[in-house]
C-alpha cells in the first residue's frame, strides 16, 4: 500500500465566497404582476371592494357591522352576512343595492346574499 494512508482526514478545497451568490430579491408585486392566476384573484378582490365601497353609504350602520364583502364572478357578487335576520333586512334593500351598483359602473348584474355560519 505504501505512502496511502486511508485514516488520513479529508479537507474539501474551500470555494471562494463570490461563486456563492445569492439571486436578487423579487417584490411581491412583482410576482403578483407574473403571475396570472394570482392577479386574476387581485383583480376580483379589488372588483368586490370596489361593490362594497358603492353600497356601503346605503346600509344602514346597525346592519353594516354584520355584512361583508364576498366573492365576486361573471354572474355577479356575492354579501356575507351574519345571520338570517340581516339577510332578511337586506334583501329588502336590494333594489337600491343593484341601482347604486349600476350608478357607479360596477360590472356585478346580480347580488348574491350568503349567510355565513361563523361570526363576521
Amino acid at each position: 500500500m505504501g505512502d496511502q494512508n486511508i485514516h488520513r482526514r479529508f479537507i474539501p478545497l474551500a470555494k471562494p465566497a463570490a461563486a456563492a451568490a445569492v439571486p436578487d430579491a423579487v417584490s411581491l408585486g412583482q410576482v403578483l404582476d407574473r403571475c396570472e392566476p394570482l392577479l386574476r384573484l387581485q383583480q376580483r378582490l379589488a372588483a368586490a371592494n370596489a361593490h362594497m365601497d358603492a353600497v356601503r353609504p346605503l346600509l344602514p350602520p346597525a346592519l353594516s357591522k354584520h355584512i361583508r364583502s364576498g366573492p365576486t364572478d361573471q354572474e355577479g357578487w356575492t354579501l356575507l352576512v351574519a345571520n338570517p335576520a340581516v339577510a332578511a333586512k337586506l334583501r329588502q334593500l336590494l333594489p337600491r343595492l343593484e341601482a347604486a351598483l349600476q350608478q357607479k359602473g360596477c360590472a356585478a348584474r346580480i347580488i348574491r346574499i350568503r349567510v355565513q355560519a361563523s361570526s363576521l
